[in-house]
């Protein structure tokens, strides 16, 4: 969607909608196969193994969740960092793309127009394109973390910690059309216009009925 918002902003009226979507289609599983085959190693190599330590004062359960090989483990460690700051990086750069671009376009229609002014103008305006990335990031830092000290642990070792530091990273997720769709002013125009367009179509009708 980034992307397809940067390349509507560069090519502006030579835009083909009909072909964007065309390429979409095909992206999208494309992408999905891609993902996929990067992480299937994990369920290959997964392996739950648990340890009982019969002690006169406790029994604690050792859980291990992974058994990888170093090259694995190092081919593992490179994709999940990737998949961390890949979507990062293209939110950002697309971003800002878009406002350079349409800055630009701007001060070349509005010549009597400072183009700093134009440019800290489009950035107030799409603000939401800068800090969503950075939001959505810093809520999935902790499950990064979790990710590179994760060890063997015993069931009692603040089991709450590491609990809670994963969840939070599903955070981002369920924030997306919250963080994305919900501060763009053109979203929420499109939203009164269909509340105004709904209640004068029940007024209409209740008009007729009467």
């Amino acid at each position: 969607v980034a992307v397809e918002r940067c390349a509507t902003t560069i090519q502006g009226t030579r835009f083909n909608k009909k072909k964007s979507a065309k390429t979409a289609k095909k992206v999208i599983p494309i992408l999905l196969i891609i993902i996929i085959c990067t992480n299937i190693h994990d369920p290959i190599h997964r392996r739950l193994i648990t340890e009982e330590n019969n002690d006169d004062d406790n029994d604690k359960r050792i859980w291990c969740t992974t058994n990888y090989s170093s090259r694995v483990r190092v081919y593992n460690s490179i994709i999940t960092t990737f998949y961390f700051f890949a979507p990062f990086i293209i939110n950002i750069i697309s971003a800002i793309i878009l406002i350079v671009k349409k800055s630009r376009q701007q001060s070349n229609v509005h010549v009597n127009r400072n183009y700093r002014e134009i440019l800290k103008e489009n950035f107030r305006e799409h603000k939401n394109l800068l800090t969503a990335p950075v939001v959505l990031v810093i809520l999935a830092i902790p499950r990064l973390i979790i990710f590179y000290i994760s060890k063997c642990l015993t069931s009692m070792d603040n089991p709450w910690l590491y609990l809670v530091g994963y969840f939070i990273s599903f955070i981002p997720p369920i924030l997306t059309f919250i963080v994305f769709v919900l501060p763009s002013k053109f979203y929420k125009t499109q939203c009164r216009k269909t509340v105004v367009g709904y209640r004068t179509m029940m007024r209409e009708r209740l008009h007729l009925n009467s």
